[in-house]
């Protein structure tokens, strides 16, 4: 079972659409997959059309140890594709973690239980590096950065990027940079086209080669429920997610 975050503490650059349309395209060549919605927002949750109910259980009360992830995990509408939904509740878990003994592991320890029912678990985090975001790194493989083509989000990046090593160096030795997805770009705009150029001069092959237009039909998809590669599978955007899903597998095999 491969564990992998999709991270960055900006918002707004693609992290659930990216964590859903990786999955949704994993599970449609046979892979089980869970998607762990690990943002208080719950953006996830709502963009694969799973409607929030106080009886379900969530990605905090697996964080709290209410209950265990196997429990809280429910079935999506496409075939071996399963969530744990996101909670508002999500929001107080760092304030619920302050005594508790190791609690940069806990999340690494309650998906221990998990390891022979997924191929792969993508975890959404959240916009910021706060402890949710911290058990997350912990608890993964690797992490996967969307990086919105502005200046401001690129500026960040290397904010990022200290974070990801100070993680490595204190609790995930074994954690990498699986790569660097360019979000939003626009052919015809040169900061685009300027970003790239210094995020591929600065970090080489870790950015992927797919680079993720900016589509209004990626953005309607999630209210609909439903990940581009089902709600319009022709469009531009929904096409860049299948390259990037192949260069992912690609990548999956060379590490």
């Amino acid at each position: 079972m491969k564990i992998i975050s999709i991270a960055n503490r900006k918002g707004g650059v693609g992290k659930t659409t990216t964590a859903i349309n990786i999955a949704t395209a994993l599970s449609a060549i046979d892979k089980r997959v869970l998607v762990i919605d690990f943002d208080p927002q719950g953006n996830a949750t709502t963009s694969l059309g799973i409607v929030k109910n106080k009886e379900q259980m969530s990605s905090y009360d697996v964080l709290v140890g209410r209950c265990d992830a196997q429990t809280a995990a429910i079935a999506t509408d496409l075939p071996r594709f399963d969530i744990i939904p996101s909670a508002p509740d999500l929001a107080a878990a760092e304030i619920e973690l302050v005594d508790v003994e190791k609690r940069e592991y806990v999340l690494r320890e309650a998906l221990k239980t998990l390891k022979n029912s997924y191929d792969y678990v993508l975890i959404d985090c959240p916009p910021s590096l706060n402890m949710i975001t911290i058990n997350a790194l912990v608890a993964s493989d690797s992490v996967i950065v969307p990086l919105q083509c502005e200046f401001l989000a690129l500026e960040g990046l290397a904010d990022l990027m200290k974070n990801i090593n100070a993680i490595k160096r204190n609790f995930n030795p074994a954690l990498i940079l699986q790569g660097i997805v360019l979000t939003m770009y626009s052919k015809q705009n040169n900061l685009s086209k300027m970003i790239e150029a210094d995020v591929r001069k600065y970090f080489g092959c870790k950015v992927y080669d797919t680079v993720i237009p900016r589509s209004v039909r990626i953005a309607e998809a999630p209210s609909f429920g439903k990940p581009i590669l089902v709600y319009d599978f022709k469009s531009t955007g929904a096409q860049a997610y299948i390259e990037l899903a192949k260069e992912f597998l690609k990548r999956e095999k060379e590490i």
